[in-house]
């Protein structure tokens, strides 16, 4: 089966009962720069 996207940029997927869910969570040594935007988008996302 072909990879999808967010499989070749190191995502992965978790089984959940019946579902396939994606693993979002990136590990300390593997972060990088959000920039501007992930940073207003970070910070939008907390004040909800």
């Amino acid at each position: 089966m072909a990879k999808s996207l967010f499989e070749k940029l190191g995502g992965r997927y978790e089984r959940q009962g019946d579902y396939l869910i994606p693993c979002l969570t990136v590990s300390t040594e593997e972060e990088q720069p959000i920039g501007t935007w992930g940073q207003r988008h970070l910070d939008y996302l907390k004040q909800a």
